[in-house]
This record gives structure tokens, sequence and C-alpha cells, in this order.
């Protein structure tokens, strides 16, 4: 009995537990999308490649488990690449597979040849070429455990046309077994090591990122800061660990923390540059620095290093806080804690102050704060954009882990309409609201379309500034886009649209849309904001922006 490779990439897909797959059709993947849709796999076609591989990475974030993407051949897998970078650089466990022109056919200029395998390799920390259909469930086995061991990240599988439509005996076909990869627990002596660290630690600080919620230890570590007091930080995907409103939390106090902290616990994360490579004057010289990662690439790497752990984070947890059991952690360290609280109660009512502005045009902070105010706890944000990205990071706190989406340390723009989503497509059960530029929105505006056709109604509030990022002096080259009516356009679209000119008119617009979108209409909210209000944030590089 024989089966063809376009289905055994179905049955694999569905083996693998894929359930949802972003795409656009076309050569020679349409019969694949039939036995992945046959096999159980809901299919989800976008208006452009790229949108469907920041459909996979959203995915993947908000069910932590790997998001599928799928290119057809030539343009089609080559628009997944800018996708595929950004799951890369923020470790993103994203399976790609594209069409590839025939083996058969390889160097003799075939319709849309080109080494896709070559352009994949940079943007993705696995990619293979399938030659022979019998090993498709082998290659697809590995691409998805590949995708979630050691740093997560994007995979790619080449699938070239006559291996998709070869025929094999269905006894030839290899179907592995499932294997799960977990990294160690640290040793009794690095634990013992780091303990001590601490102990005689008076200003510790731990930094984290979305490692610990691939670890899925979460709820441990919170559990952790709140027995030792420990002040938590993290990186804008690992954010609401702990809530960023409870009472141990010193958002405002961030960088003095840093700076005066005498020990780092870098907690799987890496010492990129959110957090300033870790190098001084950010962090003081003489701190100590301990970092625990599932990879150990990430620790050879970092500039700064006292002890390195290669360990699962979550196992770590358990193992520093029995090794701290009987030490008064929190007592010893109530100074330190209070030193913060002090700093985040004296900068607290000026913070405040800048949210409760009247101003005309609409200062972003001050659509940030109705925007703070309007979502529950429960809401899972998407933010991109520059000035309006970094606005809402400095005002809309975060209080679950998982559900604060952005464009991460690559910095793409364009990742929130498709980032929504591909989040309400993971969870509909959950309210997703995106708050976008106006400049970033423009790159896949078209998946509001996307959301529409799939009944996957979201909320998207544009902060319209009239073009890319700030410009006081009006001096950038192609910086002015004008003053699109985005709200017209989605009207367009089959979602409901609205346009905001005034502060008080915010709030009644975003209760309209949200009542909108519990009817399962797709709704955007077009603020327009202030052009030269520009957000203070940390130079990342040498030149000006």
């Amino acid at each position: 009995m024989g089966i063809r490779g376009f289905e055994l990439v179905g049955r694999a897909l569905a083996q693998a537990g894929a359930d949802t797959a972003f795409f656009i059709m076309g050569g020679p993947i349409n019969d694949t999308l039939l036995a992945a849709r046959d096999n159980g796999v809901r299919l989800i076609d976008v208006r452009h490649e790229q949108a469907a591989a920041m459909m996979a990475q959203a995915y993947a974030r908000v069910r932590r488990r790997p998001g599928l993407c799928l290119g057809a051949s030539g343009p089609g897998t080559i628009n997944l690449t800018t996708g595929l970078a950004n799951a890369l650089v923020d470790c993103a466990p994203v399976v790609a597979l594209g069409g590839a022109s025939p083996l058969k056919e390889f160097g003799t200029d075939a319709f849309q040849e080109i080494d896709q395998l070559a352009i994949m390799r940079p943007v993705t920390k696995w990619a293979e070429r399938v030659h022979e259909a019998r090993r498709i469930p082998e290659y697809i086995a590995r691409a998805f455990q590949t995708a979630m061991s050691g740093r997560p990240g994007p995979v790619y599988l080449d699938l070239p046309g006559d291996v998709l439509y070869e025929e094999v005996d269905t006894s030839a076909v290899a179907w592995p077994r499932p294997v799960e990869i977990r990294p160690p627990a640290a040793s009794a002596a690095s634990i013992a090591q780091c303990a001590d660290l601490l102990k005689a630690a008076q200003r510790p600080v731990i930094l984290s990122g979305s490692g610990i919620l691939w670890s899925g230890a979460a709820e441990r570590l919170a559990r952790f800061v709140e027995a030792t007091g420990i002040p938590l930080f993290t990186t804008p995907q690992g954010r609401g660990i702990t809530p960023e409103d409870a009472a141990t939390s010193f958002p405002l106090a961030r960088s003095t923390a840093c700076r005066e902290a005498d020990l780092v616990l870098v907690l799987a994360t890496r010492l990129t540059y959110v957090f300033s490579q870790g190098k001084a004057p950010r962090f003081g010289a003489d701190a100590r620095f301990v970092m625990v990662n599932a990879d150990p690439q990430a620790i050879v790497a970092a500039p700064r290093v006292d002890l390195g752990l290669v360990a699962d984070a979550g196992l770590f947890v358990d193992q520093l806080a029995a090794a701290l059991a009987d030490d008064p952690t929190a007592t010893r360290l109530a100074p330190w804690q209070s030193h913060l609280r002090a700093i985040e109660d004296k900068k607290k009512p000026a913070a405040e102050a800048e949210l409760d502005t009247d101003a005309l045009p609409i200062h972003p902070l001050r659509l940030c704060r109705e925007i703070r105010d309007f979502i529950d706890p429960e809401t899972i944000l998407v933010v991109d954009g520059q000035e309006i990205l970094n606005y809402g990071r400095q005002s809309i706190p975060s209080h679950r882990p998982g559900q604060r989406l952005n464009s991460g340390p690559f910095g793409t723009m364009g990742v929130g309409l498709p980032f929504g989503v591909g989040a309400k497509a993971a969870r509909p059960d959950k309210k997703v609201l995106v708050l976008h530029g106006d400049g970033s929105f423009g790159l896949n505006a078209m998946e509001l379309d996307t959301a529409v056709r799939h009944g996957l109604p979201i909320l998207v509030v544009i902060s319209l500034n009239g073009g890319w990022t700030a410009d006081p002096e009006r001096k950038k080259p192609g910086r002015d886009l004008g003053y699109t009516r985005f709200d017209r356009m989605a009207e367009a679209l089959g979602c409901h649209g609205a346009y905001v000119e005034r502060p008080e008119d915010i709030r009644p617009a975003l209760e309209r849309a949200a009542a909108e979108v519990a009817e399962g209409r797709t709704a955007l909210v077009n603020v327009v904001t202030d052009w030269r209000a520009r957000a203070g944030t940390v130079s990342f590089t040498a030149f000006s922006t």
C-alpha cells in the first residue's frame, strides 16, 4: 500500500501536536495543506507570509509550544524570513515548512528555483531539506523537538515538490517516538556556591526573561521572589511573572537597583542590550554576576559572568529555594527593599501626572493611561511601534506571565497586528488588544482582513502621530506619512472603526470597540497623537535616532 509525501506531512504534523498553521496557498504545498487539514490542523491563510511567521511566533509564546507556518516555493518561502529572524533573536519556537522546486530540476533554472536552504540557515537555529518522502515523519519530529530544545527558536524544513508527490510503501516509513528533552538540574556544588553568594549579598537583584515561561517556572519564581524579597526585573517578553503593581515591584527604581546591586542573578535570559550587556555604568563595576541558562552558549557569550550554571530554570529555582530555606533572606534584605520603595514612591506622583495630561494633540502617555485603566489583568497586550512602544513599556503594567508581546530584542516593526491575530488564534477565550504605531501598522495592515475572515476578533488601537517616530524639528527623511484614516480602511474590511481627536473621547471609543469585539467583530480605534512627543529610552546605538 502506498502513501504520498504530502499525506505523510499531514499525519506527521498531527503526531507532533500541531493544531494550527499560518500560510498563503501555492505550489507545491496546496495538497500538503489539505492533508494537514484532514488531520485536524486548523488552516489560517494570511495576506503576507511575513505575517504568517509572526502569527506563528505569537501562537508559540501564548501556547508555549511551537507555532507552525508554511510558504509556497521561492518568494512565498523567502517572505517568511523576516518573521523567522525575529523569532530567532527572540528565542521563540516556530516550525516553518517551505515548498521548493523539484529535486530533479535543481540547477536547471526551474520555476522559482533558488537555494532556499542557504537563505534560511542564517535566520533559523536548524534548517534541512527532505530528499526522500519516507523520511518526512523523521524530519518533522526532529523539527518540532529542535525548536523547543535548549534555547527555543525557529527551524526550517525544505520540501521539494517531487518529494511531496513521491509515493512510497507505508511499510518503508519510519514513525519516530516522541522524545522529551529537558535541561538538567544544577549540581549540588553550584547551588551551594550560588546560595553562599546570595547570603553574602546586601543588594541582590534578579534579571529574568521569557526562558522562565518556556520552562514553566513562572509561578515558582514568583513564590521565590515573594519569599526572599529579592527585587525582580525582566525583559519585555518576560513581564508579568509578578504583578507590576504589587508592593514588592519597583519598576520606577529599576535603574537604581541595577546600578547599586552587588549581586546580579541572570535567570533564563541573556545579557543583551536590554540589560546593557551587564556593563558599567548600568551595573556596578564590582557587582558579581551569576547566570543560569539552559543554553551554554548564552553563558559563554555573556561579557561578565562570575558563576555560570547550565540548568533548567524551574529546577534551579526549587534547588536554590531549598538551599536558602534556613536563611532569613527577606529580613536581611528589608533595608534594600525600603530603599527602592522610597525611590518608587518619590517618582510615582510625577509619573502619574504625566499620564493625566489633557494636552492637544493627545499625548501618547494619555492614550497609554486610558488603555491601562481600561484593560483587565487577563487581557493579552501587544505593543508595536517606536514612540508608542516605549511609552507603553513605561506606563502599562503587566500582571500575568506570557501575556505581553512586542517585537523583542530584534526590534522588528510590523509585528503588532500579526501577533494579535496569532495570539487570538492561540487563545480565543482571551481578550487581545494591540497598541500600534501608525507606521508599524501600515506594514501588515491587511491582516485585519485575516482577523475578519477567520473570526478572530481583536481590538486594535493606533497612535496616529503622522509618521515614523517623533520629529520635533521636522528633519528626518521620509518621516511624514500623513494622518491616514485607518478607521475607514478597517470599516471597508468589515471591522468597526472609530476616529478620536480629544482625550476625553478615548474611553468611550474603547468601550464601544470592546462591545463590538465581544459580539465577534474586530475593531480599530484611530487616535490622533502629538507628533512632537518623543519617549525617553535607553540609547541602544552610537548613532542618533
